[in-house]
């Protein structure tokens, strides 16, 4: 059996970036991903000594050298991390130099700019729009929808939460959600609250299958989770879709990172970097 090297991932901050870009990298290669070391806050040289001396430990008792990301900013840091007796996969030093050289411009080593708070007024949005999420969750709340940059629609367990709060937290989108209820189908038209808003509406579909496993879980036995009923409503739910002419796609399969995209490339919504 062919004997896999311990992973570490190393930041100076949370490491968020660091687990996303490596988990993207390694589910390239079969077999290859695996637990990791997570060492975040790695911002002195003394912590960047223990973490040396831990990174040849493991070398030495498996007899395989680790694999080592590191998103450390702090090149006198980056430096040091480089004597352990491993392979460093330096994600600044792989980008930045054609970054530099494409930008005109010299690397800042400002540590933390990609998850910290950023302007005070991007902070402030970014709360403003959860908080939105959150008071208009599920039709919580009607007086103030014309606020919302988009609404989501669709039947319960759809997904709709969720991916108004990743708008909120990720893009700063104030994000509301409608949930589509039998009264709905059987008038075969918008809710009331929702037709001043249609330009702004976006609906969400789920396979039935995957609907009744999520409402099993929920109220098992119950008809508001048999397959039955939850074929009804997304076949009624559809139909709506098409008859208004909005927009929807399907959560079935589809991670909350990527139906969010999916919505914001949908709606012509830009994203910023």
């Amino acid at each position: 059996m062919e004997e896999r090297p311990a992973i570490f991932l190393i930041s100076d901050r949370t490491g968020i970036t660091i687990e996303k870009l490596v988990h993207t990298l390694l589910t390239q290669f079969d077999n290859a991903t695996t637990d990791a070391h997570f060492r975040a806050f790695q911002d002195t040289p003394e912590k960047i000594s223990k973490l040396v001396d831990e990174i040849d430990t493991v070398a030495e008792r498996e007899g395989v050298a680790p694999l080592v990301f590191s998103s450390v900013v702090d090149e006198s840091l980056r430096k040091q991390l480089k004597t352990a007796k491993t392979e460093i996969v330096d994600i600044f030093d792989i980008f930045l130099p054609n970054l530099s050289t494409a930008l005109h411009k010299p690397m800042n080593q400002h540590v933390g700019k990609a998850h910290g708070m950023g302007t005070e007024s991007e902070y402030e949005r970014r709360v403003e729009a959860v908080n939105y999420a959150l008071s208009y969750d599920d039709g919580a709340r009607i007086k103030g929808l014309d606020k919302a940059d988009l609404i989501l629609m669709g039947v319960s367990r759809s997904g709709k939460t969720p991916t108004c709060l990743y708008l909120a937290m990720q893009y700063k989108v104030l994000a509301a959600n409608y949930p589509l209820t039998e009264d709905d189908f059987m008038e075969g038209r918008l809710p009331e609250p929702l037709k001043p808003f249609k330009e702004k509406l976006f609906g969400l579909s789920i396979t039935p299958e995957r609907l009744h496993q999520i409402r099993e879980e929920r109220r098992p036995g119950s008809k508001y989770a048999s397959i039955d009923q939850c074929r009804r409503e997304i076949t009624a739910a559809e139909s709506l879709y098409r008859q208004q002419g909005i927009q929807f796609v399907d959560s079935t399969a589809v991670s909350i990172e990527e139906l969010a995209i999916a919505v914001m490339q949908q709606i012509g919504m830009k994203r910023g970097v």
